[in-house]
C-alpha cells in the first residue's frame, strides 16, 4: 500500500475513522480507513460483486451518491410554476406573528442562559 505524501494531514476521529486530508494539490487521493463488521463487509462486497465493482468502487460511489443527495436535499427543491409562485407568495406574505411566536421570541435562548 502507498504511503500517504507528508503534506496530507491524518485526523483520528471518534467514530473509528480516520480520515488522510490530501494536499492542495489537483488530483492527490487521500484515504479513509474504516472498522466495520464482518457481515457488513460481507454485504458490501456481495453489492459490488453484482454490479461488477470493487468494493472501493462501490464504496466511493455509494458514499459520493448519498453525500450529494443529502446535501440537493437541504439546497435544491423543484416545484412547477403554480406550487413556485404559491411558495414565494408565502415568502413575500408571511402571516402575522401569534401569540406563541411572540412569546417565543422574548425567551432567553438556552445557549445563552
Amino acid at each position: 500500500m502507498a504511503k500517504a505524501s507528508s503534506s496530507a494531514s491524518k485526523r483520528p476521529r471518534a467514530d473509528g475513522l480516520t480520515a488522510t486530508a490530501p494536499s492542495s494539490a489537483a488530483g492527490t487521493k487521500g484515504s479513509i480507513n474504516l472498522r466495520i463488521e464482518s457481515r457488513t463487509r460481507q454485504l458490501i462486497d456481495d453489492a459490488a460483486a453484482v454490479l461488477g465493482k470493487t468494493r472501493t468502487e462501490f464504496m466511493i460511489d455509494s458514499a459520493r451518491a448519498q453525500a450529494i443527495d443529502v446535501l440537493l436535499d437541504q439546497r435544491l427543491f423543484v416545484l412547477d410554476p403554480k406550487r413556485y409562485d404559491a411558495f414565494v407568495h408565502a415568502l413575500d406574505n408571511p402571516p402575522a406573528p401569534g401569540p406563541r411566536l411572540r412569546a417565543l421570541l422574548r425567551r432567553v435562548p438556552a445557549w445563552q442562559s
